[in-house]
């Protein structure tokens, strides 16, 4: 019979393997299931269900080290005192990221749309490099930031780069300059309105 520390020691192991299986997937940028990453971890999807309930859950988990924080994100525009190229910035960084993992990021999508009370769990990255960018700035009231920032977070995000390239049939490349640019007007017309 096995101890129980040795126990211990293979849930740890085994929740590792399924972890790192769906951070390989992720990056991969091939669909992200439950059974792949159970297959790719050499477990079995019962197993994979018993350590994480849903996918979102695995999801979240495996992408919260793939993905840096909005300070080191947005570093290389630190100085920049333009919110516009701050905010173009964010958006080709997000999207660059959202293009390498969209395997895990449309799964994570689906999984909330399905299941709306499980929205708080997809990563906020993009309100998290919205806030960011803009954080410099108080020239704008406090309702028109508010506004801006909801406006940005539909020209920046997953689905915005998922309507360029699957819908409207843009390369990724051409999608993000797209989404930048479009950012970019928006933060410009909020920043003249204000002043």
């Amino acid at each position: 019979m096995e101890s129980a520390p040795g126990r211990a020691n293979q849930k740890v192991r085994t929740r590792k393997a399924i972890v790192d299986a769906c951070r390989d997937l992720a990056r991969s940028g091939a669909e992200v299931t439950m059974p792949q990453v159970a297959a790719r971890a050499l477990v079995s999807e019962a197993t994979a269900y018993r350590y994480f309930p849903d996918l979102s859950s695995l999801l979240q988990e495996a992408l919260e080290s793939v993905w840096s924080g909005p300070e080191e994100a947005l570093a290389p525009v630190a100085a920049s005192t333009d919110p516009a190229e701050r905010i173009a910035f964010a958006t080709a960084y997000l999207l660059r990221h959202v293009h390498a993992h969209q395997g895990a990021v449309r799964a994570m999508i689906s999984t909330t749309i399905s299941a709306p009370t499980r929205a708080g769990a997809r990563p906020g990255m993009r309100f998290a490099l919205i806030d960011h960018a803009l954080a410099p700035f108080e020239d704008l009231p406090p309702a028109a930031m508010a506004r801006l920032k909801r406006s940005l977070a539909l020209a920046c995000g997953a689905e915005a780069f998922f309507v360029l390239t699957d819908l409207c049939g843009l390369s990724p490349d051409d999608a993000i300059a797209t989404a930048a640019e479009t950012a970019t007007t928006l933060t410009r017309a909020a920043f003249a309105a204000g002043a």
